[in-house]
Order: C-alpha cells, then structure tokens, then sequence
C-alpha cells in the first residue's frame, strides 16, 4: 500500500463556525463543501489537506462522543514558511513554542478547543 499522503484531520470543536473562522484566518483555509451535508461537518483546507469540523456531542445524549484524543496534527512547510508562520502568529498574538526535533524544525500553536496544531519543515536552515 501507497499512500499520497494526509488528506484530512476530523477534530471534534465546541463551536463549528468560530473554529471554521479561525483555521480561515490562521492557515488561510476556506470551506470546500459549503452546502453539504446539512453543513456538518465543514471541510476547511486547501487543495493539499483538510480538517473536518464536527461539533462536540452533549455529554448529557446517548449519542457516542466525538472526542477522541488526538495528540497533534502536522502541516508540512518549507524553511522559509516556517519563519514566516513565526513571524505571523506573533503579530497575531498567537502564542507559539519552536522545537528543534534534529531531522525537523517545528512549532506548536493551539486551535480555540485546544487541540495541539503543528507546523513541521525538514528544511534546517533557520
């Protein structure tokens, strides 16, 4: 088995519309369904990736929980992007934490339900 590669993340939010704004606004994501679905979930991405957000069940339902317990999700970016994804989140007043992983630079920022996003590049030069 081949795999391309990521095609999309399903992340459980609180708020479906606020997290859709957010990922628009951060990652420059746009809906690529409107329309289906009765809406959920919305697929935001580009023609490389896509996170499906789906609102958070009610604990109080019979309905099984959509939580799930992701770790973290990886964007993959170039030297040059990773410095400029810095530079963005702290004009933003995003807060961010860099790692030097030895075969990879990363930083790590968090979405409005806290899940854990990283932005990873294989290009060392800082």
């Amino acid at each position: 088995m081949k795999l391309a590669g990521l095609d999309h993340v399903a992340l459980s939010v609180r708020d479906v519309e606020r997290s859709a704004a957010w990922y628009a606004e951060v990652f420059g994501f746009r809906n690529l369904y409107p329309g289906k679905w009765n809406g959920i979930p919305v697929f935001m991405g580009n023609e490389q990736m896509a996170i499906a957000l789906f609102p958070t069940r009610d604990a109080g339902t019979q309905e099984p929980g959509r939580r799930r317990g992701i770790l973290d999700f990886a964007f993959r970016t170039s030297g040059e992007e990773l410095r400029k994804a810095q530079s963005e989140l702290t004009d933003r007043g995003i807060a961010f934490a860099f790692q030097d992983h030895e075969i990879s630079h990363s930083i790590y920022l968090r979405d409005p339900d806290g899940h854990e996003v990283e932005i990873t590049s294989y290009d060392l030069t800082r």
